[in-house]
């Protein structure tokens, strides 16, 4: 019998964009984050996770099987997202378990401390924090990325995530996980995305000096380095050209789908599958071994 994943869809994918910030529900193809393969077992029972950017991509499916997996999920995301996000809602209280949204701008240091507070109040505890959500926009040259794209995507991706560290830090107790997501472009650079590999790499080393200042703690601090996955971050940043042949320059030839890299996440979240692992980059790489 021939496997599910064979189905996937390949390159070239239909030329698309979208306005930022980009809703999963407006691509063609959809991308896939059910996961129908993965089977829970109650790996983070008892558990609550806070997830930027959960709305949709790579972060929706995470929330889908940390859910799964019997967590409780807050996910962090834009307001213009909230359809996006009312879905990942559905899906998680599919699965039997409780959803928070949590509408916000992670460039805001005050929001993201509302959001960690919010979640303790309103869920419990805080034991996962999935740091996810990015910013990123196509340049063909240096002089082309202007001081405020600069900024935003500093300000997104690695301000976010030390806004969102801080907080959970705050409130975290032994035993709980910090996860980072970076990026293939962290490892190996990127041509046209020049200020968003500058975070991606930012964010790996802050993965590992963050892993080394809080082991005392017996917190964990970790990090998932996707390839090319297909996500809406994509049609809202790229030319339409270019979204259609995401992915194609992999060994597999296509690009990855969320629901195949959240099983990564969910490894580092467990303790039972990575209790003596931290400060470590997991590449999901579609094949690739560059990085």
């Amino acid at each position: 019998m021939s496997s599910p994943l064979a189905a996937e869809p390949t390159s070239p994918l239909p030329p698309q964009q979208q306005d930022k910030p980009g809703l999963e529900s407006e691509m063609t193809p959809r991308p896939n984050y059910r996961a129908p393969l993965y089977k829970g077992s109650g790996k983070l029972k008892g558990k609550v996770a806070l997830i930027t950017g959960g709305d949709s991509g790579i972060g929706r499916a995470v929330a889908v099987l940390y859910a799964r997996e019997g967590a409780d999920v807050a996910i962090v995301y834009l307001p213009a997202e909230a359809s996006d996000a009312e879905e990942t809602k559905r899906a998680i209280e599919q699965e039997d378990r409780r959803a928070l949204l949590l509408p916000g701008d992670v460039t805001d240091r005050k929001f993201c401390d509302e959001a960690v507070k919010q979640t303790v109040a309103q869920l419990g505890a805080l034991d996962i924090l999935v740091n996810n959500a990015a910013y990123q926009e196509t340049r063909n040259s240096l002089e082309e990325i202007t001081d405020e794209d600069w900024d935003l995507t500093f300000r997104t991706n690695i301000y976010g995530y030390f806004y969102m560290a801080r907080a959970a830090l705050r409130v975290m107790q032994a035993g709980a996980t910090i996860i980072n997501c970076g990026s293939r472009t962290g490892l190996e650079g990127s041509k046209t995305l020049i200020d968003y590999a500058a975070t991606k790499g930012a964010i790996h080393t802050f993965t590992k000096a963050l892993a080394l200042n809080v082991a005392d703690r017996k917190i964990r601090v970790n990090c998932v380095a996707p390839g090319p996955i297909w996500t809406a971050l994509q049609p809202v940043s790229k030319p339409a050209d270019e979204v259609a042949d995401h992915g194609a320059d992999t060994p597999m030839g296509r690009p990855g789908q969320p629901e195949e890299v959240a099983p990564a996440f969910v490894f580092f979240a467990a303790e039972c599958d990575s209790s003596y692992i931290s400060g470590e980059v997991l590449g999901v790489l579609g094949g690739d071994t560059h990085g």
